[in-house]
């Protein structure tokens, strides 16, 4: 799973990153039809809730009418915790932080979003958990989702968590898949711009490898050949799931780092240093 992440770099540092037209001082642009732009500050700590950069390509209108190229165009403004267009209230974004690649494409939740609406989300690292069972001192197991082990709350309140900061070796952005909808909130006018409200959600699959150790889900980052067809929204099913299945992990670097940052309320670039402790039982070596 994704549960948290660092994204530091700013508004103009993203638009070189990702090379898109500049973003303006102002998006300038209508509520009820595309995402705002808002001036977010660094964050090393970026929890469900918080408002987060995404990076859009070409709007499905004008993607299907042959408008602007496929890739990279615009960086906006979401929430992360995708509320889906037929909830009846905000607060169920909560529970829709990621959605799985086996199963985006169906569910209802995520589908509409998933064939129209996909985004890349930037970021400096994500951070994972690793298990440290209490009843087995000296041992680790690999951090899980509620969704895919039915002993998941068991096994996280029976042991202690060793948090990692996962990210490119080189210090490029990661380009972890996303995708994005827009609410409208009933108890609003229309009118209103607070009436829309416009959330993400992370696209995780089951980990890799070199991974699986720390745990049994990741993020999808997307590789940079897979921004044009993760971004546009005439992209079919099957390349689609080609991009899902090429997440670059060989390029990462894995460190561990403080528990501060199991704590939300702690924010810096501290959070991302490494640091030492005993080895890790579950893997021998990082990479």
């Amino acid at each position: 799973m994704c549960g948290r992440y660092a994204q530091a770099r700013s508004r103009h540092d993203l638009q070189l990153a990702f090379d898109f037209p500049e973003t303006g001082e102002s998006d300038g642009g209508d509520p009820r039809t595309w995402p705002p732009l808002e001036e977010l500050a660094p964050d090393y700590n970026v929890a469900p809730g918080k408002s987060v950069y995404a990076v859009l390509g070409t709007p499905p209108g004008e993607a299907e009418q042959g408008g602007r190229p496929a890739g990279p165009q615009s960086l906006r403004t979401l929430r992360w915790g995708l509320v889906p267009f037929w909830a009846k209230e905000r607060n169920i974004g909560y529970k829709m932080i990621n959605a799985r690649s086996e199963t985006v494409a169906e569910k209802p939740a995520f589908r509409k979003a998933f064939a129209r609406r996909r985004c890349l989300l930037p970021a400096d690292a994500y951070y994972e958990w690793q298990l440290l069972p209490e009843d087995a001192p000296g041992t680790a197991e690999p951090g899980t989702s509620p969704t895919t082990d039915p002993g998941h709350k068991r096994r996280k309140s029976r042991a202690r968590k060793r948090p990692f900061a996962i990210r490119y070796a080189d210090g490029s952005p990661l380009a972890l898949a996303g995708l994005f909808e827009r609410w409208r909130d009933p108890e609003l006018p229309e009118e209103d711009p607070a009436a829309w409200l416009w959330t993400c959600a992370v696209v995780t699959t089951e980990a890799a490898p070199e991974l699986s150790h720390i745990h049994d889900r990741m993020p999808i980052a997307v590789p940079r050949q897979g921004w044009d067809t993760w971004l546009d929204p005439t992209a079919e099913l099957s390349v689609l799931r080609e991009v899902m299945a090429a997440t670059p992990v060989h390029d990462f670097a894995v460190h561990q780092v403080s528990d501060a940052v199991s704590r939300t309320r702690n924010n810096g670039p501290e959070l991302l240093e490494p640091v030492d402790d005993a080895p890790d039982p579950g893997s021998g070596a990082l990479f």
